[in-house]
């Protein structure tokens, strides 16, 4: 009982996690570790590590073959259907390929996903212009992806993760097709992200970018955890 105090704190808690596939691939082996709210945590490692894995256990895309996921207090893999929705709409997810509605603008994409959360007509009016500012395209509302560079379509991307204000930022190789400037820039946006007080998970395979950030490190290794360092770089 008295390690349940001390996870029910924490933003969310893998508690010795294993996930083995159907065909007997070990894709995480008794994973525990912790994530503060308001942390910036990145996870490395190389193809098949694990990241992805992990990743998609905590949205309830998967569930772990041994061991227990908390959302704070709420097992996310208890979780009703109806219940799983509501969990990942605390939950931001940005992703390698952009996932844009190509025949939306960028003001109709981040305005989409706050119709799909429920939310008022007044609300998307002051909101989407608000976090087009944060990602600076405030000048890019009416074109359509086709029309953005692949540095602004991520940018897009964020914005509509954070438009509906989640607790939690997950970003999976979100620089995995820029160039050099543009993944500086995506790191930047995800750091005043943080700073406003978002918790984010980036999963990377970017030594630069890791680097840079200066925060804690997460290192998967065939599945398990090799390294935790509160103010990593990047190792392998």
């Amino acid at each position: 009982m008295g390690n349940f105090f001390g996870f029910i704190l924490s933003m969310i808690y893998f508690d010795k996690v294993t996930k083995v596939y159907d065909d007997s691939t070990k894709a995480l082996c008794d994973v525990t570790l912790k994530i503060e709210p308001k942390e910036f945590v990145s996870i490395v490692g190389h193809s098949g590590a694990g990241k992805t894995t992990l990743i998609k256990m905590l949205l309830a895309e998967e569930k772990p073959t041994e061991g227990k996921i908390f959302f704070e207090s709420t097992n996310i893999n208890a979780l009703k259907k109806s219940e799983v929705n509501k969990l990942r709409r605390r939950i931001g997810t940005i992703f390698q390929d952009y996932r844009l509605l190509p025949n939306k603008t960028v003001y109709e994409n981040i305005a989409f996903a706050m119709e799909a959360a429920g939310r008022t007509d007044e609300e998307i009016v002051a909101d989407v212009p608000y976090v087009l500012e944060l990602v600076d395209l405030a000048d890019k509302e009416l074109n359509f992806p086709t029309e953005l560079s692949g540095g602004e379509r991520q940018r897009v991307a964020i914005a509509r993760a954070i438009v509906n204000q989640p607790d939690v930022i997950v970003a999976d190789e979100p620089t995995g097709n820029l160039d050099p400037i543009n993944t500086y820039e995506i790191v930047q946006i995800l750091k005043k992200i943080n700073d406003l007080g978002t918790t984010v998970i980036l999963t990377t395979h970017n030594k630069g970018v890791i680097d840079e950030l200066g925060k804690r490190v997460i290192t998967l290794e065939g599945g398990r955890i090799v390294r935790d360092d509160p103010t990593g770089r990047y190792v392998l």
